[in-house]
């Protein structure tokens, strides 16, 4: 039962429940706390923030978080949200193994930067032929001076984004007719930003059409449906989506072969969640058993670059509510007012600090939790009392609770609340400070509608307070009446209009002798080698019938040093970005040579495979049954595709298939352990690949 529908009575008789974050929120304490028995919290990664985090704090019972990318932080950690360790969850599939596994696809990363996006856009290193380019453009190039950082963000080059947008066209990863580039997400910086991107592409591939390439954020009207056509497989359906924020999590596309990061990402949550829009499996993509086989990232920002320092993420602590700030100013104004024996403004002040109190709704998780702490703190003689007890519980516990008070519409009030308490606290404190801090409390007051009747009733109290005599004379009870007069009326001003800064577009052209573009490893052993053992592969099958050593590798026959060098010299001339040697660095541990090494992923020979076991089953003279048979035939075309096996893998699928218990279940002792020790000439220890930090999931 989807708990979207609940309205406002609890659903008693269902037995499973779906909810969204904030659906659930809004009917949680509708259900008592040991209601449900299991909690299943998929992308848990957002319940490490307040809000969310009172489902789990409210409910007793058994919670399971899942997520790709935890928000691991010492303020914020999912982990320790759902009771495990810091960083460290109960279970974990990191990118890694899901790769390795063939669970998802592996990646390759280009880095294609341009002068500006590495720069920025300067006068003094514009050329004369592109100060010329600004002059014609009615442009001051002397008035351009922004950052990289700032580039398609305070002003956007539309030559930068034509490379962006010309090299995805040329250079992508193309569809089945090897025509166009297959479906293809680029990640721009703003709406403005999509938007150059969609209008550049219009006028650079108009024989495409006006559907080929969309914008795809929330704002527009038809974004779902938007999505939807992106999903879709249809020839005419969204082909490129270049998104705002809105495709970079949660979108499920298996088609997609192309990214594009057309923007800076310091998130290391969302870096790994943009990624994953390309890991999904998609089987038949170029055609009957051509299945999707890895992706393509262009990284026009240095992303990776970025990420492989490893930086820590942001970690800002929360920022304290309006009424915490108030409430924490009254407290030390009460407390200054206590040491200077003021009593009776002490007093007023703690009638304030009581009513705040009295303010917090106990059916607020968060409140009900420290119900105790709040009971007591609404004993007006202990505030008065005002003990070292009672300050500590106000500050580190209920203080922090003031953010749970529903303030709607208050902000003004509560910001003038503030104004007026730090004004009467540096009247014991710190005079010299008064004459700054009150020119902009005059200059709000200033700017009160005076034509309004609710302010017009407050005027004395606007005129007193706007005069050099009340400011001379000042006492904690002047400042008071007068917040007490005007705190309802304060939002009731002429607001300040900011205009916003206009855009700068400018059409520049990118020096061509200025972009660099480098092929750069993932930095995850199991994507580099996926796609390096793939390159590999493709490589050397056209090979397997003209090369005599990579006959011999493929036959299990032992090779010379000398015919390696050779093998290794062919294929650089065959492709260049091969070196079989690399191999070897993606197992340390490995003592086996590079031909056995070679022989995982050429595979072997079915012939030879053939002529093995026929000269083994002579050997031995033993006669097969058909399930025999049948698992002899999965083992001739497990080693002529993977070219070794290891006899722990003849107990495993797809050999369990036949007998749950592999290779005993189908032979007798004697013959199992005959095959078993004829099996392992076949046997390649790679060991362990050498190991990145290892990546989520997603």
């Amino acid at each position: 039962m989807s708990l979207e529908k609940v309205k406002k009575t609890p659903l008693l008789s269902a037995r499973v429940f779906i909810a969204t974050y904030p659906g659930m929120m809004r009917i949680f304490q509708q259900y008592d706390v040991g209601y449900f028995d299991l909690i299943v919290a998929d992308e848990s990664h957002r319940s490490i923030y307040n809000i969310y985090g009172d489902i789990f704090k409210y409910f007793d019972a058994l919670e399971v978080g899942l997520t790709a990318t935890p928000v691991e932080m010492v303020s914020r950690s999912t982990c320790q949200l759902f009771g495990c360790d810091y960083k460290k969850p109960t279970a974990n599939y990191p990118l890694e193994l899901a790769i390795s596994d063939g669970n998802l696809v592996p990646y390759k990363v280009v880095s294609y930067t341009t002068q500006f996006l590495r720069d920025g856009i300067k006068s003094e290193k514009l050329t004369e032929e592109q100060i010329a380019e600004l002059e014609d453009q009615g442009i001051d190039p002397n008035e351009l001076d922004f950052e990289a950082s700032q580039i398609d963000e305070a002003v956007k080059n539309k030559d930068t984004n034509r490379h962006i947008l010309r090299n995805l066209m040329e250079k992508g990863l193309r569809d089945i007719d090897g025509q166009l580039p297959g479906k293809s997400i680029i990640f721009a910086r703003n709406i403005a930003h999509a938007e150059l991107l969609a209008e550049l592409f219009a006028e650079l591939y108009p024989q495409l059409g006006g559907n080929f390439c969309r914008v795809i954020h929330s704002k527009y009207e038809r974004a779902e449906e938007l999505i939807d056509d992106f999903k879709s497989t249809d020839e005419s359906s969204v082909r490129i989506a270049i998104s705002v924020d809105m495709l970079d999590t949660g979108i499920d596309v298996p088609e997609v072969v192309n990214l594009v990061f057309a923007k800076p990402i310091k998130s290391k949550v969302k870096f790994w969640q943009m990624i994953g829009r390309g890991t999904r499996l998609c089987p038949n993509l170029y055609g009957d058993g051509q299945d999707k086989s890895h992706f393509l990232i262009f990284d026009h920002w240095g992303n990776f670059e970025y990420f492989d320092e490893d930086p820590d993420e942001d970690d800002v602590s929360q920022s304290k509510s309006l009424c915490q700030r108030v409430f924490e100013t009254r407290l030390a104004l009460a407390e200054t007012l206590l040491q200077r024996a003021e009593m009776d403004a002490f007093e007023e002040v703690i009638d304030l600090i009581y009513e705040d109190i009295c303010a917090l709704d106990m059916n607020t998780i968060s409140v009900r939790d420290n119900w105790q702490d709040v009971e007591v703190c609404k004993d007006l003689d202990r505030l008065k009392t005002f003990a070292p007890q009672t300050k500590t519980r106000l500050h580190e516990t209920i203080a922090p609770l003031m953010q749970w008070r529903n303030v709607m519409g208050l902000g003004e009030a509560l910001r003038f609340d503030n104004d007026m308490a730090q004004l009467q606290l540096m009247l014991f404190t710190n005079k010299s400070k008064i004459d700054v801090a009150k020119q902009a409390l005059i200059i709000k007051i200033a700017k009160l509608q005076m034509h309004l009747n609710e302010v017009r009733a407050q005027a004395d109290a606007i005129n007193e307070i706007q005069q050099d005599v009340y400011w001379q004379d000042l006492t904690f009870f002047k400042l008071e009446e007068s917040r007490k007069a005007l705190r309802s009326i304060i939002h009731l001003r002429k607001k300040d209009t900011y205009e916003p800064r206009p855009e700068v577009f400018i059409d520049v052209t990118e020096e061509t002798d200025g972009i660099q573009v480098q092929e750069r490893k993932a930095k995850i052993v199991s994507v580099d080698y996926e796609i390096f053992r793939r390159e590999v592969e493709k490589t050397l099958t056209p090979l397997f019938e003209t090369d005599a050593v990579l006959q011999k590798i493929r036959s299990g026959e032992p090779v010379t040093e000398a015919e390696l060098e050779q093998l290794n010299a062919l294929v650089h001339v065959q492709n260049p970005n091969v070196e079989l040697n690399t191999l070897k660095e993606f197992f340390p541990e490995s003592t086996e040579t590079l031909d056995k090494i070679l022989r995982t992923i050429v595979g072997m020979d079915r012939a030879a495979i053939e002529q093995a076991f026929t000269d083994f089953v002579q050997q031995v003279h033993t006669h097969l049954n058909s399930k025999q048979q049948r698992f002899i035939t999965l083992l001739k075309n497990h080693l002529v595709r993977f070219g070794t096996i290891q006899v722990e893998q003849l107990y495993e699928a797809p050999f369990t298939q036949i007998h749950d218990g592999g290779l005993d279940g189908v032979f007798s002792e004697a013959q199992a352990d005959v095959i078993a020790q004829f099996v392992q000439q076949f046997g390649v220890q790679l060991g362990n690949r050498n190991q990145n930090n290892q990546q989520p999931r997603d």
